[in-house]
Parts: C-alpha cells; structure tokens; sequence
C-alpha cells in the first residue's frame, strides 16, 4: 500500500512553517502540487518558453514540441485512439461547454431530451439546462437511490431515441459515489445516443481508459490531479470532433483567412483558438506522470483503505449521518452532524488546523434532492494519513462541547 507520510514529503507546500501541520481534506476542491509539477511549469520558463506552431526559430520549435509531446502522453495516458482526439481546455466546465455549443446545439431540436444525473456538478448541468431552454428540449433527471446510486432501474425506462445526449460524473465530488459508467455508456449506446463523461474526480484513480469505456466525450480538470490551475482535457472521438464547429474563434486555429472567409484547421487545433496554456500543459503531462509512477490501482487501494478507516471511526459518533453510502465510493466523505450548520462544522474543524469544505459543493440540487441545506466534507488524497483521519473524528468531540 502507498505510504502517504512519505508521498506527503514530495509536496512543497505541506513542508513550508506555515502549513506542515495543516490537515488538508478539501482535494475534491483542488489537489496540492508535487515538486515534480512545479519543477516542470518553473523549467518550461527558463528553458522553453516561446509561441508554439508559429516561430521557425530552435526555441519555438523546442516549445511547440514539448505542447504537442504533452497531447501525445496524454493521450496514451487515456488510451486514446489518436492524438487529435486530445484538445486543451481550461477544465472540465470550458470541455463540457465546448461538447454542448459545438455538437450537441446544432443537433438538438424541439422535444430533444438530454439525460443527467441528480449528483450532477453545475458544470454539468447548467450548460445542458441552458441549451434545453434554447432549443425547447427537455432536460431529464435520472434519480438516484438511498444510497447515492444511479436507479438503474429508472436510467433503463428513461432511455429512448428521442434521447440526444447523456452527461454523467464518473465520481461524485458531493457523494464519493463511482458510477458504474462502462455499463452506462453500452446501454445509451444501444440507442445510439452519445455519453460525455465528467472523470474530474476519477481521472487520478479510476484508471480511464478510452477504448475501454467506449465513451464519445470525457474530459477532466489538471489541478483536481496534482496538475496547475487554468488546464484540461477534452477527450472526444475523431469523427464527432471532425464533424464539429468552433465556438471560439481568433489566432492559431485557422487555415486560411480572408476578408471574404475563414477555413479552419483540423481537430483538435481548431477548438483551441488563441496562444494556449504552455505551461499547464508541461505541468499537466508531469501530474499524470506522477500519478502513473505511484500507480492508479494502488491510488485507488489507498483510497478504499482511508475511507474505510474513517467513515468506520466516524459512525461511533451518534448524531452524525454520512450523506452518500454508495457501494463503490472514492475517499470523500459528506456528513452532517447533529444539529450544527456545515458552515459551524467547517469553522470549528479549522479552529482545528483542519481543511473541509461546507456547502453545497457546487451540487446545490442534489442538496434539494436530499432536503438538507448542504454538508460538511472531507475529502482524501493521497497524502493524508491515518492519523490526520483521526483528527478529524477526534475534532468531532470538540463540536459537541462546544453545541451540546
């Protein structure tokens, strides 16, 4: 198994005076940077740094290498078929916005239905709900069980050719729930309907594999896989991509350009229009290389074992409800606590030296779905320890002296 006090010594930030002892559980938020990451964004500025596809010049063409070498990991990293199937987003939000403005909108038509899931992150709604409203199509909600599960059940009688998109989150950043989104995707395949996959929580653990899955879209965000801000992934099968339109116009995704009109470039290179995240790429191919070295099985072991580990402590604690109990779950725990308000939970756990987050987690339906105003969550990483989970049930006593 990982060793997380060891792996906790290649992140900087957790050995800086002001941090070192800090508990940090907000990783579905965004993960810390190994030394690895910011060594590759700090060595691409002293060594590499110029435009890409655009210099003849030794340095710009060492630039353009290193950003296209970047989409080549990256996809091997996912399986992919081909490295066109590979574009540069910001994150999960602009890649699932692109796939809704720039596929789905010029297919959608009056009555048209779109299928989405009741744990669905408003990055994966509110596009969706939007284009609905545009087109007069129907956004439909497949529910959930008790446990925080797809209803199987359901999601089989809700699909039918009338049916144009289905959008799922691989892993629940609200509920930890992993869903079981191969057998998903083959039965909306059956009805010939395309799936785009959110992977932002499962992309460092659940092993995505492209051809495997058989998805048409999936996309993930750098910095929730030890990777920098501002840079992400959308994966997407060749001939849907081909087929596609722009969305963003400007410098760099073009290939000819008149005054009387404008021919694009081939995918993936027209849908990143403008100078892209060099660094972030660099950054990101050196997260992902973090992440395969330590192995995504073994991540995922981890993750079983500290959930185990907590959740199995914190239900000693009467009073306290865990808010999502899916049989296959990742290292996130959402729990209320008596009486108390997440937000007074949150406040006295960092009084602590604990980081949790306390909302809606950006899930605000899903707290509707759940008739609560939002829940306390720790979520883990692969450098927090046991005994930092210990803490953190520990500090639970400290919330009951202080409400009673």
């Amino acid at each position: 198994m990982l060793d997380p006090s060891q792996i906790r010594l290649d992140f900087p930030l957790f050995q800086t005076p002001e941090w070192k002892d800090m508990v940090y559980l907000d990783n579905a938020a965004t993960t810390q940077k190994p030394q690895v990451v910011i060594d590759g964004v700090s060595s691409y500025y002293q060594e590499s740094n110029a435009n890409v596809h655009r210099g003849l010049y030794p340095l710009a063409q060492k630039s353009s290498d290193l950003y296209e070498g970047a989409r080549k990991k990256i996809a091997d990293f996912l399986n992919a078929q081909d490295t066109s199937e590979i574009v540069f987003v910001r994150g999960v939000t602009e890649g699932i916005n692109l796939v809704a403005h720039s596929f789905l909108g010029p297919r959608l038509k009056p009555a048209d239905e779109i299928l989405i899931s009741a744990m669905e992150h408003h990055a994966n709604l509110v596009p969706w709900q939007a284009l609905a409203k545009q087109y007069q199509a129907h956004l439909k909600i497949i529910p959930l069980n008790k446990q925080g599960e797809i209803d199987r059940e359901a999601f089989s009688a809700m699909l039918s050719p009338r049916v144009k998109m289905l959008a799922l989150v691989h892993t629940s950043n609200s509920l930890g729930t992993i869903n079981p989104v191969a057998e998903l995707i083959a039965q909306a395949h059956a009805y010939q309907i395309p799936v785009l996959i959110d992977g932002a929580q499962s992309i460092v653990s659940e092993s995505p594999d492209m051809q495997a899955l058989d998805c048409d879209f999936f996309t993930f965000s750098g910095h929730k896989a030890f990777g920098p801000t501002g840079i992400g992934i959308l994966y997407g099968k060749q001939e849907y991509l081909e087929a596609m339109e722009p969305y963003q116009l400007g410098g760099d995704m073009i290939r000819y350009v008149s005054f009387e009109e404008t021919k694009y470039s081939k995918a993936p290179h027209k849908f990143e229009a403008g100078t892209p995240h060099l660094d972030g790429a660099v950054g990101l191919v050196a997260a992902l290389d973090y992440i395969a070295q330590l192995g995504p099985k073994r991540i995922k072991e981890y993750y079983k074992h500290i959930l185990r580990y907590t959740e199995e402590k914190m239900r000693s604690h009467t009073g306290l409800t865990i808010i999502g109990q899916a049989s296959e779950k990742t290292a996130i725990i959402s729990f209320l606590y008596r009486e108390v308000h997440p937000h007074d939970l949150a406040t006295v756990f960092s009084e602590a030296g604990i980081a949790i987050r306390a909302g809606h987690h950006c899930t605000m339906p899903l707290m509707q779905y759940y008739q609560i105003p939002g829940t306390a969550r720790a979520s883990f990483s692969i450098y927090n320890t046991e005994a930092e989970a210990d803490h953190l049930v520990d500090t639970l006593k400290t919330v009951k002296a202080l409400f009673g």
